[in-house]
């Protein structure tokens, strides 16, 4: 807390006062701190927390509108340092029409943030370089998360937006004719888009000189339907982000709620957690370099990861009935408990996936031909990839060990004996590596998490959080009473927000969640790692071959439904 009070004081040195409207710890996170601004202090407090304070990482800008408030629109900012394990998370309230200036100097990062946030709440970010609608299309009329809109107003787009280069001014001396040079559409419906993106390239031969990424394809508005369902139903919903390791957005999102809570799960359920959310990235890091392959032309690789991905769908059908799309995870726990076949049939599959993840390895690592597409293209240095806020395996292969299981561990990873591996090249072959050997480590846990895993209940003992049994319902009229107000009104939080976050295939997935007390979300942001990640690709692609331009976009590991949302 020490640091924190230091940031704290000097703050209030940096700012007027009538620029701070208040400092204050986190109720939630005793490593965070909540500071409310004016719009005009914001460029300055951001350039502060980078270059003086370390704080290296823009994670996520929020929108949300109170329309009952004097000031209805708040941009929400969430900063993060690494060698200290703090953040700060950042309040900008504001009027209508009332412009708040661009971080996109401070932070590469901020770019696609601010754009989701003028898209979705329609706030203005004054010096913005393209203020344009990123998941809504381009003839969409109003702002889809605004309260007076309203959940049901679908819009229709009638044309695809037509995109322009600027033309490029040439130098007398450039040995390069202006005439050479041409635009290329890939997608949004192409086989090495691995889904619903779109590419508009200029290319020079078979070399990108300038690219723009176009997404929102998927979009379907997560965040709005969260606000109109109760807490537990949105469970099923997040199962449609990462639908490659859907056990992780479930929890992810379950902990945000009982963080907002302050309630703790039983270690049974944390134990069960891990097991199941060690298994997905285990298979969604499969999907990875079993696509990538076959876009190298490796098809052999594919069929070795999805066999192995399949009999892990196998397992979670025997635990929950539903084979990629899970929802086991509840608030406050689990809707079921391992049984002792399935921990049996757990430790063979483990095994069995050693097996896959030593042939997978053999098939590639030394094959020549992989090497040469994969090594050093793509690369993405090291400062560029915390600038753009990378987090998961894209940012280790840049040269930065961070993983949240290790920095900020829960649910009992510091028990857990495993290695987080990490190299510095930045290309796509090291990202390749680091998956590697990231589902090795993850076999460890499980192995682990099995032998550890202790007796007694996967769920909280709170008739206001979890269902009671279903026996207790038809024999008992309280439990009845509480399973109707439980279905019918939800779960009901205390006023506030939280920024709750886990270690995801991808990264940091946040849920950035705010409370009006009710039985449903006031406010459900999402943080997904792959899209901070994928900002970085028009810039990442420049000056390589269209090829490359595959291997890398493979390699990101861009999930639609998670980008998109």
């Amino acid at each position: 807390m020490e640091y924190l009070y230091q940031i704290d004081q000097q703050v209030k040195k940096l700012l007027p006062n009538d620029q701070v409207d208040s400092i204050q710890e986190s109720s939630t996170n005793s490593n965070e701190l909540v500071i409310t601004i004016k719009p005009q202090a914001v460029e300055k407090l951001a350039g502060f927390l980078k270059n003086e304070r370390r704080f290296h990482w823009l994670m996520d800008i929020a929108g949300v509108h109170y329309p009952e408030r004097e000031k209805p629109l708040e941009a929400v900012y969430h900063f993060f340092n690494r060698e200290q394990n703090k953040r700060i998370r950042v309040k900008v309230p504001h009027s209508e029409g009332e412009k708040i200036p661009s971080l996109t100097k401070v932070y590469r990062a901020a770019n696609w943030f601010e754009r989701e946030a003028f898209d979705m709440i329609g706030i203005d970010f004054d010096g913005h370089p393209n203020l344009t609608r990123i998941l809504c299309h381009h003839e969409f009329k109003g702002h889809p998360l605004r309260k007076d809109y309203p959940a049901t107003g679908n819009q229709v787009l009638s044309k695809p937006i037509d995109f322009e280069f600027d033309p490029l001014p040439v130098d007398e001396d450039e040995d390069v004719l202006t005439d050479q040079r041409m635009t290329l559409n890939l997608g949004p419906s192409h086989p090495a888009t691995h889904g619903t993106f779109r590419w508009f390239v200029e290319i020079e031969g078979e070399t990108i000189t300038r690219a723009i990424a176009e997404i929102g394809y998927l979009h379907r508005c997560f965040e709005k339907m969260a606000e109109t369902h109760t807490y537990n139903l949105v469970i099923p919903y997040t199962d449609r982000l990462n639908y490659c390791s859907a056990p992780m957005n479930n929890d992810g999102y379950c902990r945000s709620v009982e963080k907002l809570l302050g309630v703790e799960i039983p270690d049974r359920a944390q134990f069960i957690r891990v097991i199941l959310n060690e298994f997905s990235r285990i298979i969604d890091h499969l999907v990875c370099i079993g696509t990538t392959s076959v876009d190298m032309g490796a098809l052999s690789t594919f069929w070795f990861c999805f066999r192995a991905r399949e009999d892990v769908y196998t397992l979670f059908e025997k635990l929950c009935g539903n084979r990629m799309l899970t929802s086991i995870t509840r608030v406050g726990g689990l809707a079921g408990d391992l049984s002792d076949d399935w921990i049996a049939d757990a430790r063979i599959r483990v095994k069995a996936l050693r097996e896959t993840i030593d042939e997978v390895d053999g098939l590639l690592t030394n094959n020549k031909i992989w090497l040469k597409r994969m090594r050093d293209t793509g690369v993405i240095p090291k400062d560029m990839a915390i600038d753009y806020g990378f987090t998961g395996p894209c940012l280790r292969a840049s040269g930065v060990d961070m993983d949240l299981r290790k920095l900020e561990p829960y649910y009992h990873y510091n028990e857990f004996e495993f290695d987080i591996p990490c190299l510095t090249d930045g290309d796509n072959f090291s990202r390749y590596l680091i998956r590697i050997e990231e589902m090795r480590q993850s076999c460890r846990i499980i192995e682990q998490a099995l032998d550890k895993l202790p007796g007694g209940p996967v769920s909280i003992d709170n008739p206001k959080i979890v269902l009671p049994p279903k026996h207790e319902v038809y024999s008992n009229i309280e439990a009845l009473m509480n399973h109707f107000m439980l279905i019918i009104d939800g779960i009901k939080p205390p006023v506030g927000d939280v920024y709750s976050y886990t270690e995801a295939a991808n990264g940091e997935l946040g849920f950035y969640l705010v409370s009006d007390g009710s039985g449903r979300p006031y406010r459900l942001k999402v943080r997904p790692p792959c899209f901070p990640i994928y900002q970085s690709f028009e810039e990442v692609v420049q000056g390589g071959l269209i090829a490359d331009a595959v291997a890398t976009l493979g390699q990101m590991n861009v999930i639609a439904g998670e980008l998109d949302r």
